[in-house]
């Protein structure tokens, strides 16, 4: 693959990018295949991760991170709610792609949380914790142990007001290069990406933080 951009030292230490060359970038990644994102950004980062839910079509990014680096951290931040299928589709797609799970969940049981607050409605004053306590600060709580300047992440136009706002390439607000190699994807288009490297999907997968699909959680926001 052709170098997309020329990398300095300092750049590919801290990741300085302006917003004029992610906007350069995004017009030249956009035509490039989502492996080819991924191993340019992989060879531009000091400490990557990806980070998964294991919902429907995590086995795309999954896979295209796992070719690109094998031992890359896969931060997994499981609420505690997720179903029995999420929970075998994680173990399966787990010991097929051999990836690196780096496992965190939140500091108060799924059990214990029933009793003492339940699942909140999302018009509930109290949701807004409860997002905090299941989803936010595991993944806080992981990004500072990683501290990683690139995060992989399966983010696809049309999913929400915001996503449709991003690209491929779109900084966090504390800096880190968010890159969402498969951005422009269908859902069709995904459907043959898994059949073509035969990798598994499931669609029962619930998110009590977010409860509508096009509400977000909270990651993306800040």
């Amino acid at each position: 693959m052709g170098k997309i951009i020329a990398i300095t030292g300092k750049e590919k230490l801290k990741m300085n990018f302006t917003e004029k060359d992610i906007e350069r970038l995004n017009n030249t990644l956009k035509d490039k295949s989502p492996l080819e994102i991924v191993q340019w950004a992989v060879l531009n980062a000091k400490t990557p991760v990806v980070t998964t839910n294991f919902r429907p079509y995590e086995a795309a990014i999954l896979n295209v991170c796992a070719q690109a680096l094998s031992d890359i951290p896969v931060i997994w931040c499981d609420s505690g709610y997720n179903t029995p299928n999420t929970y075998r589709h994680a173990e399966e797609v787990i010991e097929l792609l051999k990836l690196n799970i780096k496992l965190y969940v939140p500091k108060q049981t799924s059990s214990h949380r029933d009793v003492v607050m339940g699942i909140p409605d999302i018009e509930d004053p109290k949701h807004k914790l409860f997002t905090e306590q299941v989803k936010l600060e595991p993944f806080k709580r992981a990004m500072a142990d990683f501290k990683p300047d690139v995060w992989f992440t399966n983010l696809r136009k049309g999913q929400t007001a915001l996503r449709d706002s991003l690209d491929i390439l779109s900084l966090s607000g504390d800096g880190v290069l968010k890159v969402s190699p498969f951005y422009y994807y269908s859902d069709a288009e995904l459907d043959m990406y898994l059949e073509q490297h035969n990798l598994p999907n499931e669609f029962k997968y619930f998110d009590p933080t977010k409860v509508l699909g096009n509400r977000e959680c909270g990651l993306h926001t800040s």
